[in-house]
């Protein structure tokens, strides 16, 4: 049986009290091993070791010499593809193509924009004069922030804990990561990868397990770490948020969102129709940039409706190595029920069903997985409950708009804002939509489209901070003034 330990000052450990918990592939519910669920004592040793290795060799390397060995871990991630790979599609259960185009390039790439960053980053410098009429010289100093504690998500484990270690030690920190009792494998994986760089012991650590008195709770609590970084549900957020606010420690929060996108008849409309599917089905839903609200201009909204249900009836469920794959399965069983109340919430509400609200007809292997089918609706009201609260599932909900007021004003009627995308012709309107929609991130005529240089964060409840080129630096480092007088 598979023993997934967490890892500490360099080491797999096994934890103090013998404590384990289950860890089943989505895709059939089979066992894939035991996670070793980290207790206090796993916490206070993987904050002592990522405190100690600050002021030891990792703490005295230059920036040249920092950022050459994370470029090594870029390679190594690479060398070890396959490895990360496997690990990913058997936590997550994703389509391999997906994974492999997405999840493990990025994850790597993650650590090379910041590298690239941090090596060309600059600081102000102002001369004056002194009353005494001598020179004085004011400059900034950036240094590292110190213990980071890294809460990563379970929807792309790789990739969105790379997004916060990656500047965090490009910048010179130590990080004690969490990551989702879900989706454990990459990040332990990772740990075999630093070691092999010369990564030095302490600097990165895991801890496994869950939130409420387990691994997340002792960590975002621990008076060690000095600054909380989160993905994940609002609800979660709120509660770290209160964690960090014991020791005023800084947060960064990317949190929930129930996104919109907006089809003008204007539009490239193959161009919208493509676009939408990703954003509402890839990853089976679990993106949290993907759409759940699509608002479509009443001219054409008949005929998206209808394209829109062609592209979810070509969305087929099944192996994550089958070529023909074309959506995998929901995380976790407790995903799953979620999901499925949601889709019993609008076949209650009232919702015409366009095509899905159930679960899909597997082969007998692989039935006892976490599969729900594509969903899309129409016909319910803005206060539905399948309209105002995530999901994370692969569905939307269809609604018409005749003036653009009236699709700005429903894109807003939310109490998040992460993302939307915008589809039209008119690069006017295009440019007055995103300044009037409250989002982090607006997309026009395109989705997940990305540059890591950018700022990336959440408006409303879907977050606080920006993270993403120089825009991390805010948070993984302090800014020190130096006044030189001579």
């Amino acid at each position: 049986m598979k023993q997934i330990q967490n890892f500490i000052n360099g080491e797999y450990v096994t934890n103090v009290s013998g404590k384990t918990y289950e860890k089943r592939n989505p895709v059939d519910n089979s066992l894939i091993g035991m996670v070793h669920e980290a207790g206090q004592p796993e916490v206070d040793a993987a904050v002592a070791a990522a405190r100690a290795a600050l002021h030891g060799p990792w703490g005295k390397l230059s920036v040249v010499e920092r950022c050459a060995m994370l470029d090594g871990l870029v390679a190594e991630i690479n060398h070890r593809f396959d490895d990360f790979l496997q690990a990913e599609i058997a936590d997550t259960g994703k389509p391999a193509h997906l994974a492999s185009h997405i999840d493990i390039p990025r994850g790597a790439a993650n650590f090379k924009i910041f590298t690239d960053t941090i090596k060309n980053v600059s600081t102000e410098s102002f001369e004056m004069r002194t009353p005494d009429g001598k020179t004085a010289r004011s400059y900034g100093v950036r240094t590292p922030r110190g213990v980071i504690a890294i809460i990563c998500p379970w929807n792309l484990p790789l990739l969105l804990m790379t997004w916060k270690c990656g500047p965090a030690m490009a910048c010179g920190n130590t990080v004690v990561v969490k990551p989702s009792e879900a989706t454990p494998s990459t990040a332990t994986l990772l740990g075999e990868v630093m070691n092999k760089v010369g990564v030095p012991p302490g600097v990165y650590n895991v801890v496994n397990g869950f939130g409420v008195n387990s691994a997340g709770s002792f960590l975002t609590a621990h008076q060690g770490v000095n600054g909380i970084t989160f993905t994940g549900e609002t609800k979660t957020g709120t509660a770290i948020m209160k964690a960090g606010a014991d020791g005023i420690r800084p947060v960064s929060l990317e949190l929930g969102g129930k996104n919109a996108a907006v089809v003008f008849a204007d539009c490239d409309f193959q161009n919208a129709v493509n676009t939408v599917t990703r954003s509402v089905f890839e990853n089976a839903g679990q993106v949290c940039l993907g759409t759940e609200r699509v608002y479509v201009e009443r001219p054409i909204f008949d005929k998206f409706v209808a394209a829109l249900k062609v592209k979810a009836e070509g969305m087929k469920p099944g192996r994550p190595f089958d070529h023909d794959t074309k959506i995998g399965p929901l995380v976790s069983k407790i995903h799953q029920k979620k999901v499925l109340s949601y889709y019993a919430k609008a076949k209650a509400e009232g919702a015409n069903i366009v095509f899905g609200g159930g679960v899909p007809d597997m082969p007998e292997d692989l039935k006892d997985g976490c599969w729900v089918q594509p969903t899309i609706w129409t016909g319910l009201p803005e206060t539905a409950s399948v309209v105002r609260e995530e999901i994370f599932g692969p569905c939307c909900h269809i609604q018409p708009f005749d003036t653009e007021e009236e699709a700005v004003r429903m894109a807003n009627d939310t109490q998040y804002g992460l993302a939307t995308s915008i589809y039209t012709q008119d690069i006017s309107r295009a440019s007055r939509l995103a300044t009037q929609i409250e989002v982090g991130l607006c997309w026009i005529n395109s989705w997940f489209l990305r540059d890591l240089r950018t700022p990336f964060g959440g408006s409303k409840q879907s977050g606080i901070g920006r993270e993403g080129g120089v825009h991390s630096l805010e948070f993984y480092t302090e800014l020190r003034n130096v006044m030189i007088k001579y």
